[in-house]
């Protein structure tokens, strides 16, 4: 797995409609495709934020009609943050990590660790809401894997399909893209075995591949206002194969934060 030419093409599709409740997820694509001028080859990689996904799930939330529980209203005031929020992280978790003043950390029901359990609230209203209602938060999709297949499946070809979201690391300042759902792209490069320029094996590199190119398309897809939600990728080379973002996920026993 690799970038053969030592090129890298990467393209935010246009004219991908803002994603509404219901909405065909490979359809929306399969618009930017053609607005692009992009036939699908193998090999391809299309990175769809999660946002799209939890947009089509209707994974909208009403924080004004969320009841928080006595637990709930306990792990607000240690993390100095809204007691109604934390009852939408605490159901989208397994476990609190970390727990301080504004800070709180949790292994989300998807196996892996966040922040806020990966909980957003930027371009979360839903069309046609209460001009009275929300504020409004929007929770990662329910089976990001799931949902990466699908697309694959009805999109066709040897190509890889990624869901991205943006998470932060607990030793340098600033989120990235990473891989949430995975299909047909292994998530892992394992490199041990092979040699360096110096003929050295290496014993212990193993690579995020998946989480590699959601870092990628997220340098095209911005943060904001940009409403790139779909990223085409070529140069790649993978073999095609089942694959999911579960292989991203450090086991329970080894994790030094739990």
């Amino acid at each position: 797995m690799s970038c053969p030419s030592g090129r890298l093409e990467v393209t935010a599709l246009p004219g991908v409609p803002i994603a509404r409740p219901g909405d065909d997820a490979a359809q929306l694509i399969s618009v930017g495709l053609r607005e692009a001028r992009i036939i699908l080859a193998d090999g391809d990689v299309l990175v769809v934020t999660s946002k799209l996904l939890s947009r089509i799930e209707d994974r909208f939330v009403d924080l004004g009609k969320v009841t928080p529980t006595a637990r709930a209203r306990r792990v607000a005031e240690q993390a100095k943050k809204d007691s109604r929020l934390v009852q939408l992280i605490l159901d989208e978790s397994t476990a609190i990590s970390r727990c301080q003043p504004n800070v709180l950390i949790v292994r989300h029901k998807l196996g892996f660790v966040a922040a806020n359990a990966g909980i957003d609230f930027s371009n979360a209203r839903p069309p046609h809401a209460p001009a009275r209602s929300g504020p409004w938060a929007l929770l990662l999709p329910r089976a990001p894997d799931r949902a990466a297949e699908a697309i694959r499946a009805r999109l066709g070809g040897k190509i890889g399909i990624v869901v991205s979201d943006s998470h932060g690391r607990p030793f340098r300042l600033g989120t990235v893209g990473v891989a949430i759902g995975v299909a047909g792209i292994p998530a892992l490069h394992d490199w041990r075995g092979t040699k360096d320029l110096f003929g050295r094996k290496l014993e212990i590199t193993v690579t995020a591949f998946a989480d590699q190119v959601a870092a990628a398309a997220e340098l095209v897809a911005g943060q904001a206002a940009e409403g790139r939600a779909v990223i085409h990728l070529r140069g790649l080379k993978f073999p095609v194969g089942a694959h999911s973002a579960s292989e991203l996920v450090r086991p329970s026993d080894e994790d030094l934060y739990a």
